[in-house]
Formats: structure tokens, sequence, C-alpha cells
């Protein structure tokens, strides 16, 4: 083993020497961290596999390594709430890498929108599991129920009351999840507290700072509402449980955010437009095809947006086109493919157009996993309930009903709707949706469960620390609609809360600031159509030019079978003219029907004849292989006409060569073929039979050699029988 001290085990056998970088970053990292934002929940710090278009394939597929990736966007709450497990876990097995890793992509990306709906992601976050090699037709295998995380002074706040109530005690329970902040309980019996701090009223608060200053909490009501709102806002006070953001991801995984300036008291149409941008061309996106529940919900949705969104005029009318051709959609299942392309194609038409992407102003978080499209979800909804209370719906369940539908089938994260759809139904009959009557129990019903979402998840990582989720609207922004029972319980007073929501999202008080000119998006989307266009269309050629080669092959490889098949179904020997067919041949060919051609009997001294020749004649072979194939063909398929009328032409090619043998091969056609067209005797019948594929002239000297062999043979016969006359006998004597 290693001695204690030596260079194998002790930390202090060097001096350890001043990195200045680190020195540097450690003093202006703070100053600098406000104005930045990560890219996405995770960085390669982390131990995960960071995945994008460009690096899936090769990571996912024929890897050695299995791999768990998780599917996420930085908008889903509950996402982030994940990250710390998957983080954790990540730390934990990073010596498995040679057999196991994790990843993770942002589906919130648009860059990565076409991965996630390849691998037909429609909720987050959600976990498929690749084993190791597995191949590029491989979409995982999805996990479920996987566990999630959930969750020292600057001030202290005394809050002096009686015995009897319960205030005290609230607000301490409610500042329990913030740091740098206490809160004690005093009663009036503590009679030395109360002469030190003057106080009179019960119950009252008192604040401590660290400076050793003191003074009481100014509030509208004495109520414990009033003093944990008030109490939550002092600088430095901030939840606990939040993750510190390491150093090396802000390096790493960071960006300059481009923070705009807004008023907390008035709605933005950039955020209402980002909003319809995002549900209508990424959350939608991620269904290939829509259908039955889902695409009634879709048209529901689109139906109040091109009654209720108080928009643009042209983006009013893309809403009212797109509306108006999915109303007309009498099928049940559409392609979102169709879909988009109407959505982006109207400004081909008409100064329609609904601008692309998302440039959030009061939906903006303090980093980019924070608030969002929630945010602009939320406040889209509560426009759309004031405007149809304002225009006069005759349904007060319209807009209500719309989105129930579209977060049940299109939200991407599924748990936020399924807590919706439970506050949708209603724990108690009462709170149902289905029992709103009236456009402004409507307005009031969303503006409700919008604030039990908030107090559901205050305190959660999902919450920015910036952007606290309170019980909305606050004490600040409307006293009014804030009150206080005789029990000291805090209630809301309905009246002035319906008032306040319509004015705060009245059509009239909505800012048009960060909006881009109408003229100049109309030129960026025809100009976007365009540039697509000409890429679809290279695309669609490309595609034809190959379809094409390919038909040409097929029809070539078609072509040579039907060539071998007519080499071996015809005839081995056969004679084909070499000069165009006489007129009494050609129109016996095109006349007489393949059936009296077939039928007709061929002598059988001739075929045994043409086998002999086939062996010897090459003249008759390239005949036999190169032009008796179309008569024979033609005789047997009855389309002699045309056939003939190409190998005519074929004929004509190859008459300098073969004319000389014009006049054989013509008497060879008509004997094939038992067409007659010069009348013969019988004797020449015979002769044309007895020298078929032998010209005269072949004749002639076979003639002349076998009757000098016969007279040679004679003479040779003659010669020896006389010979053998004239030879003497011999006596032989005893």
């Amino acid at each position: 083993m290693a001695r204690r001290g030596s260079k194998a085990t002790s930390c202090y056998t060097t001096k350890p020497k001043l990195n200045y970088l680190n020195l540097f970053l450690c003093t202006f990292i703070p100053f600098v961290c406000p104005l930045m934002t990560e890219t996405g929940l995770y960085s390669e710090s982390d131990q995960v596999v960071i995945l994008s278009p460009e690096n899936v394939d090769s990571v996912l597929f024929n890897n050695t390594a299995a791999l768990l990736v998780e599917f996420y966007a930085t908008w889903c709450g509950h996402c982030v709430a994940f990250s710390p497990t998957w983080k954790s876990l990540a730390r934990d097995i990073k010596e498995w890498k040679p057999a196991v890793d994790l990843a993770a992509i942002d589906c919130a990306d648009e860059s990565n929108r076409k991965v996630c709906t390849k691998f037909a992601i429609t909720g987050y976050p959600s976990l498929k599991f690749f084993p190791a090699y597995s191949s590029s037709e491989s979409r995982g295998q999805e996990l479920r129920g996987f566990p999630r995380d959930t969750n020292n002074v600057k001030y202290l706040a005394l809050v002096f009351e009686s015995k009897q109530s319960y205030v005290g005690r609230e607000v301490t329970l409610d500042l329990l999840q913030y740091e740098n902040i206490a809160v004690r309980r005093v009663l009036d019996t503590e009679t030395t507290l109360v002469s030190r701090f003057g106080v009179d009223d019960f119950p009252s608060c008192y604040v401590y700072n660290s400076s050793g200053n003191i003074s009481r909490l100014k509030v509208l009501n004495e109520a414990r509402t009033f003093y944990s709102y008030a109490l939550q806002r002092l600088p430095g006070v901030v939840r606990t449980g939040k993750p510190q953001t390491p150093i090396t991801e802000l390096i790493k995984n960071s960006h300059l955010l481009e923070w705009r300036s807004f008023n907390k008291t008035r709605v933005y149409m950039s955020d209402l437009e980002s909003a319809l941008h995002y549900s209508l061309r990424v959350e939608l996106s991620g269904h290939v095809s829509i259908s039955g529940a889902d695409l009634n919900a879709l048209k529901k949705y689109t139906s109040v947006l091109a009654k209720f969104f108080p928009g643009r005029p042209s983006v009013k009318a893309a809403l009212k086109t797109v509306d108006s051709w999915l109303q007309l959609q009498n099928v049940n299942e559409i392609l979102y493919s169709d879909f988009r392309d109407v959505l982006d194609n109207v400004v081909q038409t008409s100064d329609a157009v609904l601008p692309e992407g998302v440039h959030w102003v009061g939906c903006q978080g303090s980093q980019s996993r924070y608030r969002g499209y929630p945010c602009g979800v939320w406040t889209l909804f509560h426009v759309l309930t004031v405007q149809a209370k304002e225009i006069g719906s005759a349904d007060p369940l319209e807009v209500l009903q719309a989105m129930r539908g579209y977060i049940h089938s299109f939200f991407g994260c599924r748990e936020c709707a399924t807590h919706f759809e439970s506050m949708a139904q209603g724990s108690v009959p009462q709170e149902s949706m289905d029992r709103v009557n009236s456009l402004s129990s409507a307005v009031l019903w969303l503006w409700s469960r919008h604030n039990r979402v908030n107090n559901r998840l205050a305190g959660d990582l999902t919450e920015d620390p910036h952007f606290p989720k309170i019980q909305w609207p606050s004490p600040e922004m409307c006293p009014s609609c804030h009150g206080v029972k005789m029990s000291g319980e805090h209630t809301w007073n309905q009246e002035e809360v319906l008032s306040f929501l319509q004015n705060y999202f009245s059509s009239s008080r909505i800012l048009t600031d960060y909006l881009r000119d109408d003229h100049q998006t109309l030129v960026e989307q025809r100009n976007r159509l365009a540039s697509s266009q000409v890429d679809k269309e290279a695309r669609r050629g490309l595609e034809r030019r190959a379809r094409d080669i390919l038909d040409n092959q097929q029809v070539d490889e078609a072509h040579d079978e039907e060539h071998e098949e007519e080499e071996e179904e015809e005839p081995a020997l056969e004679d084909q003219a070499g000069e165009p067919y006489p007129a009494g041949i050609q129109e016996a060919t095109e006349i007489k029907t393949p059936q009296r051609l077939v039928s007709q009997p061929q002598p059988k001294m001739m075929q045994v004849k043409q086998i002999q020749e086939d062996i010897v004649d090459l003249d008759v072979f390239v005949s036999q292989n190169y032009k008796a194939k179309a008569l024979r063909a033609a005789s047997m398929s009855g389309v002699v006409g045309r056939r003939s009328l190409k190998r005519k032409e074929d004929v004509e090619d190859l008459q300098p060569v073969q004319g000389w043998r014009g006049k054989r091969d013509l008497i060879n056609q008509e004997e094939s073929f038992a067409i007659e067209p010069y009348p013969r005797s019988s004797s020449k019948r015979w002769m044309s039979l007895l020298s078929v594929g032998f010209s005269r002239l072949d004749v002639s000297l076979c003639v002349l050699l076998y009757f000098l062999s016969s007279m040679c043979l004679l003479a040779m016969y003659l010669y020896f029988k006389l010979r053998i006359k004239l030879r003497p006998t011999k006596v032989y004597l005893p």
C-alpha cells in the first residue's frame, strides 16, 4: 500500500497555484448570469448526451451501448421537475457508459420537432429505451411510471395577534418554502414585546431586517393573504429547493437573451400570436394524421379562434380561411401536412398570414425553460372567454369546450392535460365545467381554475423565481378584488374580479409592441413559401427522374425476358427471306389466320432435311435465329401484320449482305407457309422440296458429283471383272 503523505495519496505534496481564470469567472459570472439563459435542461457536464437532428442516428442506432432517452419540453413543468432526477442518475452511472448511457432531446426546440415526430412523441416527458445495436427502423421501447422529485435569514417577521387568531400560524406555513426570511407568532399577552414595538392593533406584522431596522408591514388588509404576498415580495426572499446552475453549464450551454421590457398590467399581441404559432405549427405537427375526436377538437378550436380572436386583420383572415377549409372536410381523418399547407399558403391568395416563430413579451421567463407557451395558452383562452362575452356568444361553453378538447388531444404536457381534465370534470358536481351557464360564469370559471393551478405549482421546480405563482390578481393590481371575512379569512369579490378581467383582457387594451410590420411579414412569408416551393419541385423532379429510370429498367428487363421466352418457344429451324416479300406473299401473310398457319402440316422429309442443314449450313442458321423468329411469333400471337412490317425493315437492312440468296430464301418461305404466288408443275414442286436449303448451282454440282462417282465405280467394276476373266488358269497335277 502507498504510504501516508506520499504522492499517490496526499493532495498536499505540491503547493497549489492560483488560477486567474477561475478567479475571473468567480468575480464576473454573477454579474452576467441574469443576462444569460440555458438553451435546454441539460448540458454535457451533466453526463447526458444532448441529441439533435445531426447526431440522433449515429447515437441511437448501431451503438455498442444501450441508450435511455428522455424526450422533454423546456416549458413543461414536470420535465423541469424531473430533470434533477435524470441528472443524478446520469452522474451515478457515468462509469457504465461503455454499456449504458443517458440522452435527452428538447422537443420544444423547433429544429428538433421532426426527430420527436419521427419517434411518435406526443407528450412530455417521455422515456424510451434503445437496446445496443438498434436498427435504424427502431422507435425504441416506451417506459412508463418513472418517479418524480418534489420539494437562513435576512428578515424576521413578527405577527402580533390574539390567542384565538390563526393568521400568524398560517403565514408561518406560507413562508416555510422561502429562504432568507423567518416568521414568528407573538401573542398579545407578551407585554414586553408588545410595549417595545408599540403594537396597538391585533393582528399586525412587523419586520426586522439584517441591519437591525424594524418597520411595520404595510398591507391593504390585516389578513393572511396580504401578509404572505407582501413578505414574499421582499428583496432577497426566494423559494428554497431551486437548483443552482453550475458555472460550467452557464458557459457551455447558454446564449445571450434579448430581454423585452413590458408592462405587467397589460396583455401583448405578440404573446397571443406566438401561442397560435406554437399550437398550430409545433404542437399539432406531432400528429401525422388527425381523426375522430381529435379532429372534432381541432375544428372547435379553429372555430373559436376564427370567431373571437382579436388579432390583426391579416391574422384573422388566415384563421378564418383555415377554419373554413377545416369545416368543409367531411372525412373522418385528415393529414397534418394538408392542414399545414392551407395554413401557410393563404398568403399566396390574399393578405392573410399567421407569423412564424415565437416572440414572448409578457410571457417571457428569466430562462427559456420558464413560462413561455403555457403562459401563452392561458392568456389566449382568457382573452377568448372575455371576447366571447363582449361579442355575445350563443353558447357559454363554446370557448371552454374548445379549450378542453385542444388540451386533451394536443397539449404536449400530458400530465398537465390530465390535471385540466380533472378540473373540468370537477371533484364535486357544482365545480364541473358543464355547470357553467352564462358567459360571465365562463370567464370566472377559467380564472378560478387558473388560480388553482398556480396554487398547486407554487414553489414547484417549474416556477420562475422572478415570476412566482400567486393568487391572481394580486392586491397591488386589484385591491378591490380582495376581501376579508368576519373570521379573518380571505375572500374574493366576484363582481370586482369579473370587472377586472373584462378590462384586463379587453381587445382595446392589448398592446402591439414588438410586433413586426404586416407588410414585412407578408413578404417574408411569401419568399419563404416560394423557396419552399422551389425545393419541393426540385425534389419532385428528382423523384420523377428516378422513377422513370426505374420504370425503364423494368421495361428493359421485361423485354429481355420476353425475348428469351420467344427464343425458347420458336422452332429451331425456319427460313427467312433475305429480300422484301413479293406482293403475293405479303398479302397471304397478312390475310391468313395464325390457326391455319400453325395447323398446316409439314412433310416429314422437310423436317429431317432442316435438321441436317442446321448442322452444316451457317447461312441457314443465321437466317433462322435472326429472321424466322418474327414470322413464327406473328403466327402464334395473331399480330402477323405488325410483326411482318417490323421484320420487313430488318430484312431491308440485311438486303445488301444476303441479296444473292434472295431467290433461294423466297422459295423456302413459300414452302414454309404453303404459299404459291407463282403456279408450278408437280415435277418442279418435288424438285423444290428436294432442294430445300440449296441453290440450283449446289444441286447441279451434287448431281454432277453423283454422276461422276457412279461412272468411276462402274469403270472400276468393269475393270476388275475383265481382269478376273483374263487371268490364266493353273493346273495342279497330283
